[in-house]
């Protein structure tokens, strides 16, 4: 069986164990081997769900620039010359999910994203893939961006300055819901996009909702008002979802975009 499909094999069966044995990572020296072998050199973005929800904190500084989260992953796909879709998503298989389509896969950029297994998916053109990033978006997927060791280890593809992951990620069947539970050197690879701010103001009544919705456990209710932590990843989930419309996502304008390209771009080279 192709190192590829044993993987995918594996992860279906250990899948609904993934939060116990994440914990592993926390054990020392077994930590530090498992954080090499599948998360050395890992820097992954969350970026907020919904551009319509995000909130301008300072002035566009060029006349027709735009800033929208989803321009991130515009920017990659436009600049790769290399594109491969897979088939389907394997978290979602995995949890046999049914809320959202597991059609919809990850998308790899860059030179590596040649070798993957073509029984796993499919290589686009531009236009596919900039299609494909937009029905993820439509069916309400998050977008993560940004190096993944894991990939290239159970792809066996690399090198890994050439292979861009792009994943869309629903909040229940999401690999990252492990990271309450991982090492905190793990969990501080995958972080909220820069200059994202996520805020709770008085009309919140403490319903917990969004306590409910958060995957990385980062709300919890305190004297009847939620209360967000450092552990956001800036996905946006409850701001959608709040019933009292009480939580805000905001961004610190243009820069918060071009940071992010930059620090994507010194990364990984998907040209």
């Amino acid at each position: 069986m192709p190192r590829s499909r044993l993987f995918i094999w594996l992860l279906k069966k250990g899948f609904p164990l993934r939060s116990f044995l994440s914990k592993f990572t926390r054990v020392p020296l077994l930590g530090r081997a498992l954080d090499y072998m599948m998360f050395d050199g890992d820097d992954i973005l969350y970026l907020p769900k919904d551009d319509s929800t995000v909130q301008i904190n300072k002035p566009i500084e060029r006349h027709g620039e735009t800033i929208v989260p989803s321009k991130i992953v515009e920017h990659f796909v436009e600049e790769a010359n290399y594109h491969f879709i897979m088939d389907w998503c394997i978290c979602r298989s995995a949890s046999k999910c049914d809320h959202y389509p597991i059609e919809l896969g990850c998308l790899f950029l860059g030179e590596a994203a040649m070798k993957i297994d073509k029984n796993l998916g499919r290589k686009v053109t531009k236009e596919e893939a900039l299609d494909h990033v937009r029905k993820c978006r439509d069916a309400g997927l998050v977008h993560l961006i940004g190096r993944n060791k894991l990939d290239t280890v159970w792809l066996k593809v690399g090198p890994g300055e050439k292979l861009l992951t792009i994943c869309n990620c629903c909040d229940c069947c999401c690999l990252w819901r492990i990271l309450p539970h991982v090492s905190s050197k793990i969990s501080s690879k995958i972080t909220k996009m820069p200059g994202v701010t996520v805020s709770v103001d008085d009309n919140c009544i403490g319903c917990g909702t969004c306590v409910d919705v958060c995957f990385v456990k980062a709300i919890e209710v305190v004297d009847g008002k939620s209360v967000i932590s450092e552990a956001c990843r800036g996905c946006g989930r409850c701001v959608i979802l709040c019933p009292e419309n009480a939580i805000s996502l905001s961004i610190d304008g243009v820069k918060s975009i071009h940071d992010s390209i930059e620090r994507i771009d010194s990364l990984v080279d998907v040209t």
